[in-house]
Protein backbone atom coordinates (compact mmCIF):
# COMPACT_ATOMS: atom_id res chain seq x y z
CA UNK A 1 0.00 0.00 0.00
CA UNK A 2 1.01 3.54 -0.75
CA UNK A 3 0.29 6.91 0.90
CA UNK A 4 1.80 10.16 0.47
CA UNK A 5 2.24 13.68 2.51
CA UNK A 6 2.13 16.78 0.87
CA UNK A 7 3.17 20.45 2.63
CA UNK A 8 4.58 23.30 1.46
CA UNK A 9 8.39 22.66 2.25
CA UNK A 10 11.51 20.94 0.71
CA UNK A 11 14.89 20.21 2.12
CA UNK A 12 17.50 22.82 1.74
CA UNK A 13 14.96 25.58 1.26
CA UNK A 14 11.49 26.80 2.48
CA UNK A 15 10.55 25.15 5.53
CA UNK A 16 13.23 22.59 5.30
CA UNK A 17 12.79 21.53 8.78
CA UNK A 18 9.26 19.79 8.36
CA UNK A 19 10.62 18.55 5.52
CA UNK A 20 13.68 16.92 6.69
CA UNK A 21 11.32 16.15 10.01
CA UNK A 22 8.51 14.19 7.65
CA UNK A 23 11.04 12.35 5.74
CA UNK A 24 13.86 11.14 8.23
CA UNK A 25 11.52 10.83 11.42
CA UNK A 26 8.00 10.27 10.74
CA UNK A 27 7.74 8.17 7.44
CA UNK A 28 10.63 5.95 8.56
CA UNK A 29 8.58 5.09 12.37
CA UNK A 30 5.30 4.98 10.66
CA UNK A 31 7.09 2.30 7.91
CA UNK A 32 8.52 0.23 10.56
CA UNK A 33 5.49 0.31 13.15
CA UNK A 34 3.14 -1.07 10.11
CA UNK A 35 5.69 -3.63 9.27
CA UNK A 36 5.40 -4.68 13.01
CA UNK A 37 1.84 -5.23 12.37
CA UNK A 38 2.18 -7.05 9.47
CA UNK A 39 1.48 -4.85 7.15
CA UNK A 40 3.91 -3.39 4.08
CA UNK A 41 3.56 0.08 3.71
CA UNK A 42 5.46 2.65 1.72
CA UNK A 43 5.25 6.55 2.56
CA UNK A 44 6.18 8.82 0.21
CA UNK A 45 6.81 13.00 0.57
CA UNK A 46 5.61 15.03 -1.88
CA UNK A 47 7.52 18.33 -1.49
CA UNK A 48 6.53 21.63 -2.79
CA UNK A 49 8.52 24.61 -1.11
CA UNK A 50 6.83 27.14 -3.77
CA UNK A 51 4.62 30.53 -2.96
CA UNK A 52 1.78 29.36 -0.98
CA UNK A 53 -0.79 30.41 -4.06
CA UNK A 54 0.76 28.12 -6.11
CA UNK A 55 0.56 25.63 -3.71
CA UNK A 56 -3.15 26.38 -2.89
CA UNK A 57 -3.77 26.21 -6.37
CA UNK A 58 -1.86 23.27 -7.13
CA UNK A 59 -3.93 21.07 -4.29
CA UNK A 60 -7.27 22.24 -5.77
CA UNK A 61 -6.79 21.46 -8.98
CA UNK A 62 -5.82 18.19 -8.13
CA UNK A 63 -8.73 17.50 -5.83
CA UNK A 64 -11.35 19.06 -7.78
CA UNK A 65 -10.05 16.14 -10.44
CA UNK A 66 -10.52 13.42 -7.62
CA UNK A 67 -6.23 12.90 -7.14
CA UNK A 68 -3.69 14.61 -4.83
CA UNK A 69 -2.29 13.56 -1.76
CA UNK A 70 -3.77 11.08 1.05
CA UNK A 71 -2.89 14.16 3.33
CA UNK A 72 -1.66 17.59 2.68
CA UNK A 73 -1.24 20.48 5.10
CA UNK A 74 -3.70 23.93 4.78
CA UNK A 75 -3.32 26.94 5.90
CA UNK A 76 -6.21 27.30 8.12
CA UNK A 77 -7.68 30.07 6.80
CA UNK A 78 -8.04 27.73 3.28
CA UNK A 79 -10.14 25.09 5.48
CA UNK A 80 -13.59 26.65 5.08
CA UNK A 81 -13.22 27.64 1.07
CA UNK A 82 -11.98 23.83 0.27
CA UNK A 83 -15.04 22.45 2.25
CA UNK A 84 -17.73 25.05 0.33
CA UNK A 85 -15.72 24.09 -2.87
CA UNK A 86 -16.26 20.24 -2.20
CA UNK A 87 -12.73 19.87 -2.00
CA UNK A 88 -12.43 18.34 1.45
CA UNK A 89 -15.11 16.58 3.40
CA UNK A 90 -15.24 16.32 7.37
CA UNK A 91 -13.20 13.30 8.99
CA UNK A 92 -16.10 11.90 9.76
CA UNK A 93 -17.56 10.61 6.67
CA UNK A 94 -14.22 9.63 5.00
CA UNK A 95 -12.63 7.76 8.36
CA UNK A 96 -16.09 7.15 10.02
CA UNK A 97 -16.78 7.91 13.51
CA UNK A 98 -13.57 6.16 14.86
CA UNK A 99 -12.10 9.08 14.46
CA UNK A 100 -13.35 10.47 17.65
CA UNK A 101 -11.55 7.69 19.53
CA UNK A 102 -7.90 9.07 18.66
CA UNK A 103 -6.38 9.90 22.26
CA UNK A 104 -5.10 13.32 20.84
CA UNK A 105 -8.32 15.31 20.75
CA UNK A 106 -8.57 15.35 24.41
CA UNK A 107 -5.22 17.16 24.30
CA UNK A 108 -6.38 19.30 21.45
CA UNK A 109 -8.81 22.35 23.25
CA UNK A 110 -11.72 23.03 21.36
CA UNK A 111 -10.19 26.65 20.91
CA UNK A 112 -7.33 25.21 18.91
CA UNK A 113 -9.15 22.66 17.17
CA UNK A 114 -10.98 26.18 15.67
CA UNK A 115 -8.77 26.50 12.38
CA UNK A 116 -9.54 22.65 11.30
CA UNK A 117 -13.56 23.78 11.57
CA UNK A 118 -15.98 24.78 9.90
CA UNK A 119 -19.69 24.84 10.18
CA UNK A 120 -18.62 22.23 13.49
CA UNK A 121 -17.39 19.86 11.39
CA UNK A 122 -13.85 18.69 12.04
CA UNK A 123 -11.87 18.43 8.82
CA UNK A 124 -8.59 17.57 10.03
CA UNK A 125 -6.30 18.06 13.05
CA UNK A 126 -4.64 21.60 13.45
CA UNK A 127 -1.12 21.81 13.12
CA UNK A 128 0.66 24.28 15.39
CA UNK A 129 -1.01 27.40 16.81
CA UNK A 130 0.53 30.97 18.22
CA UNK A 131 -0.66 33.78 19.79
CA UNK A 132 -1.18 37.74 19.58
CA UNK A 133 0.06 39.47 22.73
CA UNK A 134 1.66 43.22 23.80
CA UNK A 135 5.21 43.30 24.10
CA UNK A 136 7.33 46.19 25.78
CA UNK A 137 10.63 47.25 26.76
CA UNK A 138 11.09 46.82 30.73
CA UNK A 139 14.33 49.12 30.73
CA UNK A 140 11.95 52.56 29.00
CA UNK A 141 9.35 51.60 31.23
CA UNK A 142 11.05 52.48 34.62
CA UNK A 143 12.47 55.50 32.56
CA UNK A 144 8.81 56.58 32.17
CA UNK A 145 7.85 55.49 35.66
CA UNK A 146 5.48 52.92 34.46
CA UNK A 147 5.14 49.10 36.12
CA UNK A 148 7.97 46.63 34.68
CA UNK A 149 4.66 43.96 35.53
CA UNK A 150 2.32 45.99 32.92
CA UNK A 151 -1.17 44.27 32.16
CA UNK A 152 -3.75 47.09 30.99
CA UNK A 153 -6.85 46.69 32.08
CA UNK A 154 -8.69 48.44 28.82
CA UNK A 155 -7.72 50.00 25.54
CA UNK A 156 -7.06 54.08 28.02
CA UNK A 157 -4.26 51.93 30.22
CA UNK A 158 -2.68 51.33 26.48
CA UNK A 159 -2.86 55.17 25.81
CA UNK A 160 -2.18 56.37 29.05
CA UNK A 161 1.38 53.98 28.98
CA UNK A 162 1.61 55.21 25.75
CA UNK A 163 1.42 58.74 26.42
CA UNK A 164 4.14 58.18 29.52
CA UNK A 165 6.90 56.82 27.22
CA UNK A 166 6.21 59.88 24.44
CA UNK A 167 8.16 61.94 27.05
CA UNK A 168 11.38 60.10 26.10
CA UNK A 169 13.58 61.55 23.29
CA UNK A 170 13.77 59.37 20.54
CA UNK A 171 11.40 56.71 21.56
CA UNK A 172 7.73 55.75 19.23
CA UNK A 173 5.58 54.79 22.58
CA UNK A 174 3.33 52.11 20.45
CA UNK A 175 3.99 50.42 17.22
CA UNK A 176 0.37 49.57 16.04
CA UNK A 177 0.88 47.81 12.29
CA UNK A 178 -1.26 49.67 9.77
CA UNK A 179 -1.56 50.43 6.21
CA UNK A 180 -1.02 48.24 3.25
CA UNK A 181 2.53 48.19 3.27
CA UNK A 182 2.42 45.84 6.59
CA UNK A 183 0.17 43.55 4.79
CA UNK A 184 -1.64 41.06 6.55
CA UNK A 185 0.48 41.80 9.71
CA UNK A 186 -1.79 45.17 10.03
CA UNK A 187 -4.55 42.74 9.98
CA UNK A 188 -3.56 39.93 12.02
CA UNK A 189 -1.21 41.84 14.45
CA UNK A 190 -3.51 44.83 15.27
CA UNK A 191 -6.80 44.95 14.07
CA UNK A 192 -8.22 41.72 14.70
CA UNK A 193 -7.18 41.56 18.45
CA UNK A 194 -8.56 45.16 18.49
CA UNK A 195 -11.81 44.33 16.79
CA UNK A 196 -12.36 41.16 19.24
CA UNK A 197 -11.46 43.32 22.22
CA UNK A 198 -14.19 45.94 21.25
CA UNK A 199 -16.23 42.87 21.00
CA UNK A 200 -16.99 42.39 16.88
CA UNK A 201 -15.44 39.91 15.00
CA UNK A 202 -14.77 40.43 10.88
CA UNK A 203 -16.89 37.67 9.91
CA UNK A 204 -20.31 35.48 12.68
CA UNK A 205 -22.97 33.57 10.82
CA UNK A 206 -22.87 33.83 7.59
CA UNK A 207 -21.91 37.90 7.79
CA UNK A 208 -19.15 40.40 7.45
CA UNK A 209 -19.11 42.92 9.49
CA UNK A 210 -19.18 46.64 7.92
CA UNK A 211 -19.22 49.89 9.45
CA UNK A 212 -20.25 47.92 12.86
CA UNK A 213 -19.85 50.10 15.99
CA UNK A 214 -16.68 47.83 16.75
CA UNK A 215 -15.10 48.33 13.83
CA UNK A 216 -15.28 52.40 14.29
CA UNK A 217 -14.32 51.85 17.81
CA UNK A 218 -10.94 50.08 16.96
CA UNK A 219 -10.24 52.81 13.97
CA UNK A 220 -10.66 55.35 16.76
CA UNK A 221 -7.79 53.59 18.29
CA UNK A 222 -6.07 53.74 15.70
CA UNK A 223 -6.87 57.72 15.52
CA UNK A 224 -5.71 57.69 19.12
CA UNK A 225 -2.18 56.46 18.39
CA UNK A 226 -1.78 57.85 14.64
CA UNK A 227 -4.13 61.35 14.49
CA UNK A 228 -2.79 65.02 14.44
CA UNK A 229 -1.10 65.80 17.66
CA UNK A 230 -1.38 62.34 19.38
CA UNK A 231 2.16 61.35 18.52
CA UNK A 232 1.88 58.25 20.06
CA UNK A 233 3.04 55.96 16.26
CA UNK A 234 5.61 56.83 14.19
CA UNK A 235 3.01 57.27 11.00
CA UNK A 236 5.93 56.78 8.66
CA UNK A 237 7.09 53.44 9.52
CA UNK A 238 3.69 52.14 8.32
CA UNK A 239 4.16 53.31 4.79
CA UNK A 240 7.69 51.94 4.22
CA UNK A 241 8.31 48.86 2.08
CA UNK A 242 10.34 47.13 5.08
CA UNK A 243 8.57 49.27 7.78
CA UNK A 244 7.53 46.19 9.97
CA UNK A 245 11.46 44.89 10.00
CA UNK A 246 12.51 48.46 11.19
CA UNK A 247 9.79 48.37 13.71
CA UNK A 248 11.52 45.00 14.96
CA UNK A 249 15.20 46.43 14.98
CA UNK A 250 13.65 49.81 16.75
CA UNK A 251 12.31 47.68 19.61
CA UNK A 252 15.62 45.61 20.07
CA UNK A 253 17.55 48.95 19.91
CA UNK A 254 15.31 50.27 22.74
CA UNK A 255 13.64 52.97 20.60
CA UNK A 256 9.80 51.54 20.54
CA UNK A 257 8.17 50.95 24.04
CA UNK A 258 5.25 48.83 23.02
CA UNK A 259 5.00 46.67 20.24
CA UNK A 260 2.12 44.50 19.04
CA UNK A 261 3.05 41.21 17.33
CA UNK A 262 2.49 37.57 17.83
CA UNK A 263 5.20 34.93 19.70
CA UNK A 264 6.89 34.63 16.35
CA UNK A 265 8.70 37.87 17.69
CA UNK A 266 9.71 36.66 20.61
CA UNK A 267 11.19 33.27 19.04
CA UNK A 268 11.94 34.34 15.80
CA UNK A 269 13.29 38.29 16.29
CA UNK A 270 14.33 39.29 19.28
CA UNK A 271 16.00 35.61 20.28
CA UNK A 272 19.24 36.63 22.14
CA UNK A 273 21.22 34.32 19.79
CA UNK A 274 19.41 33.03 16.46
CA UNK A 275 17.11 36.36 16.20
CA UNK A 276 17.16 38.23 12.86
CA UNK A 277 16.96 41.52 15.44
CA UNK A 278 18.35 39.81 18.22
CA UNK A 279 18.38 41.36 22.51
CA UNK A 280 20.81 39.78 24.22
CA UNK A 281 18.93 40.99 27.26
CA UNK A 282 15.52 39.69 26.25
CA UNK A 283 14.91 37.83 29.28
CA UNK A 284 15.32 40.23 31.45
CA UNK A 285 14.57 43.22 29.41
CA UNK A 286 11.03 42.25 27.86
CA UNK A 287 7.77 42.00 28.94
CA UNK A 288 4.80 40.66 27.20
CA UNK A 289 0.61 41.60 28.45
CA UNK A 290 -2.66 40.15 27.05
CA UNK A 291 -4.49 42.54 25.03
CA UNK A 292 -6.93 43.86 26.93
CA UNK A 293 -10.87 44.41 26.18
CA UNK A 294 -11.98 47.80 25.33
CA UNK A 295 -13.46 47.91 28.71
CA UNK A 296 -13.21 45.54 31.35
CA UNK A 297 -15.71 42.72 30.22
CA UNK A 298 -16.55 44.06 26.95
CA UNK A 299 -14.55 41.89 24.88
CA UNK A 300 -15.79 39.59 22.77
CA UNK A 301 -18.11 36.71 24.31
CA UNK A 302 -18.04 38.98 27.72
CA UNK A 303 -14.04 38.37 27.64
CA UNK A 304 -11.73 40.79 29.27
CA UNK A 305 -8.42 39.83 27.43
CA UNK A 306 -8.27 38.73 23.90
CA UNK A 307 -6.38 37.57 21.34
CA UNK A 308 -5.84 36.29 17.74
CA UNK A 309 -3.83 32.95 16.72
CA UNK A 310 -3.53 31.51 13.29
CA UNK A 311 -1.90 27.62 12.41
CA UNK A 312 -2.01 24.53 9.79
CA UNK A 313 -4.04 21.96 9.54
CA UNK A 314 -3.45 18.28 8.03
CA UNK A 315 -6.26 17.23 5.65
CA UNK A 316 -7.05 13.89 4.25
CA UNK A 317 -7.91 13.96 0.60
CA UNK A 318 -11.65 12.56 0.43
CA UNK A 319 -10.64 10.45 -2.56
CA UNK A 320 -7.68 8.14 -0.50
CA UNK A 321 -7.85 4.24 -1.36
CA UNK A 322 -6.82 3.60 2.18
CA UNK A 323 -8.59 5.89 4.33
CA UNK A 324 -8.11 4.01 7.89
CA UNK A 325 -4.53 3.66 7.35
CA UNK A 326 -4.39 7.36 6.05
CA UNK A 327 -5.55 8.35 9.33
CA UNK A 328 -3.36 6.35 11.54
CA UNK A 329 -0.02 8.21 9.35
CA UNK A 330 -2.28 11.66 10.15
CA UNK A 331 -2.66 10.75 14.02
CA UNK A 332 1.12 9.51 13.53
CA UNK A 333 1.96 13.55 12.38
CA UNK A 334 1.02 14.79 15.73
CA UNK A 335 1.60 12.11 18.35
CA UNK A 336 3.55 13.60 21.41
CA UNK A 337 7.10 11.77 20.02
CA UNK A 338 6.38 13.04 16.88
CA UNK A 339 6.00 16.93 17.90
CA UNK A 340 9.28 16.55 20.40
CA UNK A 341 10.99 15.45 17.63
CA UNK A 342 10.50 18.34 15.19
CA UNK A 343 10.96 20.59 18.24
CA UNK A 344 14.59 19.21 19.37
CA UNK A 345 15.66 21.88 21.79
CA UNK A 346 13.52 24.83 20.51
CA UNK A 347 10.32 25.61 22.32
CA UNK A 348 7.30 26.56 20.55
CA UNK A 349 3.75 26.20 21.00
CA UNK A 350 2.26 23.15 19.83
CA UNK A 351 -1.52 21.61 19.23
CA UNK A 352 -1.43 19.63 22.00
CA UNK A 353 -1.17 20.80 25.49
CA UNK A 354 0.44 17.87 27.20
CA UNK A 355 3.51 18.66 24.74
CA UNK A 356 3.27 22.39 25.50
CA UNK A 357 3.73 21.62 29.51
CA UNK A 358 6.73 19.39 28.91
CA UNK A 359 8.00 21.62 25.85
CA UNK A 360 7.34 25.15 27.24
CA UNK A 361 8.02 25.04 30.56
CA UNK A 362 11.83 26.42 29.86
CA UNK A 363 10.33 29.65 28.10
CA UNK A 364 7.97 31.76 30.36
CA UNK A 365 6.90 34.03 27.18
CA UNK A 366 5.54 30.94 25.22
CA UNK A 367 4.07 29.24 28.60
CA UNK A 368 2.31 32.61 28.96
CA UNK A 369 0.89 32.89 25.51
CA UNK A 370 -0.45 28.94 25.54
CA UNK A 371 -1.68 28.90 28.84
CA UNK A 372 -3.25 32.82 28.74
CA UNK A 373 -3.94 33.84 25.24
CA UNK A 374 -5.18 30.77 23.75
CA UNK A 375 -7.83 30.36 26.27
CA UNK A 376 -9.26 33.64 24.83
CA UNK A 377 -8.12 33.68 21.47
CA UNK A 378 -9.94 33.84 17.90
CA UNK A 379 -9.16 32.69 14.22
CA UNK A 380 -9.58 34.59 11.07
CA UNK A 381 -12.39 33.25 8.87
CA UNK A 382 -11.92 30.35 6.67
CA UNK A 383 -13.32 31.92 3.84
CA UNK A 384 -12.57 32.71 0.14
CA UNK A 385 -13.26 36.45 0.26
CA UNK A 386 -10.95 37.06 3.50
CA UNK A 387 -7.93 38.09 1.77
CA UNK A 388 -9.99 40.87 0.14
CA UNK A 389 -11.73 41.55 3.03
CA UNK A 390 -8.47 42.05 4.62
CA UNK A 391 -6.59 44.14 2.16
CA UNK A 392 -9.79 46.44 2.58
CA UNK A 393 -9.31 46.02 6.16
CA UNK A 394 -5.69 47.66 5.96
CA UNK A 395 -6.67 50.33 3.45
CA UNK A 396 -9.52 51.53 6.77
CA UNK A 397 -6.58 51.61 9.03
CA UNK A 398 -4.58 53.66 6.45
CA UNK A 399 -6.80 56.07 5.77
CA UNK A 400 -7.02 56.83 9.38
CA UNK A 401 -3.21 57.34 9.12
CA UNK A 402 -3.16 59.67 6.50
CA UNK A 403 -6.08 62.25 8.55
CA UNK A 404 -9.45 61.03 7.44
CA UNK A 405 -11.94 60.43 10.66
CA UNK A 406 -12.86 56.68 11.94
CA UNK A 407 -16.21 57.31 10.54
CA UNK A 408 -15.19 58.45 6.77
CA UNK A 409 -12.87 55.14 7.14
CA UNK A 410 -15.15 52.71 8.27
CA UNK A 411 -17.97 54.07 5.26
CA UNK A 412 -15.39 53.56 2.52
CA UNK A 413 -14.47 49.94 3.88
CA UNK A 414 -18.17 49.31 3.70
CA UNK A 415 -18.53 50.53 -0.05
CA UNK A 416 -15.43 48.08 -0.57
CA UNK A 417 -16.89 45.37 0.83
CA UNK A 418 -19.82 45.24 -1.14
CA UNK A 419 -17.62 45.74 -3.95
CA UNK A 420 -15.56 42.61 -2.76
CA UNK A 421 -18.82 40.40 -1.88
CA UNK A 422 -20.55 41.32 -5.12
CA UNK A 423 -23.44 43.13 -2.75
CA UNK A 424 -24.72 43.96 0.78
CA UNK A 425 -26.95 40.80 1.13
CA UNK A 426 -23.64 39.14 3.61
CA UNK A 427 -23.13 42.28 5.25
CA UNK A 428 -24.05 43.55 8.57
CA UNK A 429 -23.92 47.16 10.10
Amino acid sequence: MLLTIATNAVSGGKNADEADWIQNWVIPRFERAQRAKGRRVRVEYAPSGVDDEQYKTKLALDLKAHAGPDIMALDGIWVGEFAQAGYIEPLRPVVGADFERWEGWRQISRQVRRPATFENELYGIPAGTDARVLFYNKVLFRKAGLPEDWQPRDWREILDAARRLKRLDGVVPLQLNAGTAMGEATTMQGLLPLLAGAGGSVESGGKWAGATPELRAVLGFYQDVYGKGAGLGDPRLQQEAKGRDKSFQMFADGRVGILAEGDYFWRDVIAPKTGTSPMKRRDNDVGYALFPARARGKGLGGREFVSVSGGGVHVLNPHTRHPDLAFELLCALHSPAALRARLGDTAQITERDDVNKAVLARDPMLKFAADKALPVTTYRPGLAAYPEVSIALQEATAQVVSGRSPEQAAAAYSAQLKEVLGGSDDIAG
